[in-house]
C-alpha cells in the first residue's frame, strides 16, 4: 500500500507545528506544506530560503510581518466552515515571515521553489476568486486563493468545500504528465478538514494501468500526497468536507486530464 495520508499530531511541537510535508518526505521535487496551530500570543518566525510561501489563516487572527510588510490583526473566519474567503500572506524566497496569533490560528504554510520574482503582498478575501463547479451531487464551492493569474513562480493554491453527499475533484483527473498544452506536472497535497469533526472523507488516488491504486479513509487534520494519478474526494452524508489544496511543478499552469471512462459527466449528466 502506498503511503499517502500524512496525519496531523495531536500535540504541537514547540513552535505550534501539527503536520509537516517536505518534498524529501513525500519522495518528490517542489511541493511543501505544513500546519501549525497557535495560542493567542504565540510567535512563528520563519526564514523562506529558497521557496516562495503562502500563508493561508484557515482559522483566527494574527499579525503579520516580512521584510517588507507589517500587517496587524488580519483574519476574519473563525472555522473554515464559515465558507468565506481567507486572508493569506505571499512571501518570495529570500525573505522571512513572523507570525503573532492574536486568537486561537490554524496557519498553513504552503511552500514550493521561488525566483525572486515578486514582493510580499496581502492576499485579502475580497482578492480571492469565489466559483461553483459541476452540477447536482458533484457541485462545490471554490476560493481562488493563488490561481494561475495571480502572481508567483511555482505555486497554485485553492480550497474547496465539498457539501455532504457529493464528490469533487469530479470527474476524475489528473495532471502528472509534462505534455503541455493538454497537460501540466503537477504534484499536489490535499488538507483536510471535515465538519463534524468526527467524520471522515473518502478519497482515491489511481493510475489507469493499475501500478497506483489507494481508496483511503480521510480524517479531519489528515493530508493526502498525490504524486500522479486521478484523485476524487467523496463527502458521506452527514459530513461537510473542506480541503486545501497545494500544486507546483515545473510549469506554473493547471491543464489537466480526465479519466476518458468518466469524462461524459462533462457533457452528458443524464446519461
Amino acid at each position: 500500500m502506498a503511503d499517502l495520508i500524512v496525519p496531523s499530531r495531536k500535540t504541537a511541537d514547540e513552535q505550534g507545528n501539527v503536520l509537516a510535508i517536505t518534498p524529501a518526505s513525500a519522495g518528490w521535487t517542489y511541493v511543501g506544506f505544513e500546519v501549525y496551530r497557535l495560542n493567542p500570543g504565540q510567535r512563528l518566525k520563519k526564514e523562506t530560503g529558497d521557496q516562495e510561501v503562502c500563508l493561508v489563516l484557515l482559522s483566527g487572527k494574527a499579525d503579520v510581518a516580512t521584510s517588507e510588510l507589517k500587517l496587524n490583526n488580519i483574519g476574519q473566519r473563525m472555522s473554515v466552515f464559515e465558507q468565506i474567503p481567507p486572508y493569506s500572506v505571499y512571501v518570495p524566497n529570500g525573505d522571512f515571515f513572523e507570525v503573532t496569533a492574536t486568537t486561537e490560528l490554524e496557519l498553513a504554510v504552503c511552500a514550493a521553489p521561488g525566483y525572486g520574482s515578486h514582493p510580499a503582498r496581502l492576499i485579502a478575501p475580497d482578492q480571492v476568486g469565489v466559483e461553483t463547479r459541476g452540477y447536482g451531487n458533484i457541485e462545490r464551492h471554490i476560493h481562488n486563493i493563488l490561481p494561475e493569474q495571480s502572481p508567483a513562480d511555482s505555486l497554485l493554491v485553492v480550497e474547496v468545500f465539498t457539501p455532504n453527499g457529493h464528490w469533487s475533484s469530479y470527474p476524475p483527473h489528473k495532471h502528472d504528465q509534462d505534455n503541455l498544452p493538454s497537460e501540466s506536472y503537477l504534484e499536489e497535497t490535499y488538507y483536510h478538514k471535515i465538519n463534524p469533526a468526527e467524520g471522515f472523507a473518502v478519497q482515491r488516488v489511481y493510475t489507469l494501468d493499475g501500478e497506483l491504486d489507494e481508496t483511503m479513509i480521510v480524517k479531519n487534520g489528515d493530508a493526502v500526497l498525490v504524486p500522479k494519478g486521478f484523485h476524487p474526494v467523496s463527502a458521506p452524508p452527514g459530513y461537510d468536507v473542506y480541503y486545501l489544496n497545494v500544486m507546483a511543478g515545473p510549469v506554473r499552469t493547471w491543464r489537466f486530464y480526465n479519466d476518458p471512462a468518466h469524462e461524459w459527466l462533462m457533457t452528458n449528466p443524464q446519461k
